[in-house]
């Protein structure tokens, strides 16, 4: 049955209108980031009229952006390798064996997705503190304390998400393995992993995702020589002047791992998100 035309148009003008809201904050970032900082401290023009790209250049000077850079790029890469191997190993257990506890720490893994982060973030702040006082090992301002942040928030997601992932494999295809002579961890890495690929990438992607974009604890539990993306970002602002059109342009710059990354894992994570829906 055909949709009637009035519903036909009013889908178009919607998406349209939606098409545009979305595209003109990008808009206003493109434009002003290759314009000079005259042009965009002062009265604000829908087309340049001065087109430059010094401040795609300038980024890289005005703050040690390729250190953030690099720094942003470890902490989210270990995280994210963190997150989805103890996620997979934890995810298996919970969906393929049977425990004393099981139920609770389902639900104790999905209630942690409730609380704030703001809420952890005292807390976190005086463990590393005094972990570093009695034993010596410095987490607070390091790499490895923030990578150790980043998992309390990504982990239980990523346990919860891949445990719906793995119900939705046959039990056969371990049964399978196993009769064919594979051991537990030979039949997970052989056959459930595999089955369970858009899933994991999935759970990859938001965690790379929130531990590159991460604002409040990087602002915290960082020092100079640590500090990430997120938080350098601050650096054009001064007490003299801000940079906007150096902001717009290590915005975007900033933007195309996450954004290229997305795009070219799209139809895995859409397989992922929405696998286990049915059943």
């Amino acid at each position: 049955m055909a949709a009637p035309r009035s519903f036909t148009w009013t889908r178009r003008v919607f998406l349209t209108l939606l098409t545009g809201f979305v595209l003109l904050p990008v808009y206003v970032m493109v434009s002003s980031s290759l314009k000079p900082l005259e042009d965009v401290s002062s009265q604000f023009h829908w087309l340049p009229s001065n087109l430059t790209v010094r401040p795609y250049v300038d980024i890289w000077s005005t703050v040690p952006l390729a250190k953030y850079f690099v720094n942003s790029l470890i902490v989210a890469g270990a995280a994210t390798v963190c997150s989805v191997v103890i996620a997979v190993f934890a995810a298996y257990a919970v969906s393929r064996y049977e425990f004393r506890g099981k139920r609770v720490f389902s639900v104790t893994v999905l209630s942690t997705q409730m609380f704030p982060g703001i809420l952890f973030l005292l807390p976190l702040f005086l463990i590393y503190v005094n972990i570093g006082n009695a034993t010596g090992i410095a987490l607070f301002g390091s790499r490895g304390g923030l990578i150790l942040t980043y998992l309390t928030f990504s982990l239980p997601f990523s346990i919860w998400m891949l445990i719906g992932y793995f119900d939705s494999v046959p039990r056969d295809l371990d049964e399978a393995a196993l009769v064919d002579g594979c051991g537990p961890l030979r039949a997970l890495f052989k056959v459930v992993v595999p089955a369970a690929v858009p899933g994991i990438v999935a759970v990859a992607v938001y965690a790379f995702m929130t531990a590159w974009g991460e604002v409040l604890f990087a602002s915290v539990m960082t020092t100079d020589a640590t500090r990430t993306l997120a938080v350098g970002l601050q650096g054009y602002s001064t007490q003299n002047d801000v940079y906007w059109n150096q902001i717009m342009a290590a915005s975007l710059v900033v933007s195309v791992p996450v954004v290229a990354g997305f795009l070219l894992l799209q139809r895995y994570l859409v397989a992922g998100l929405t696998a286990g829906a049915v059943k």
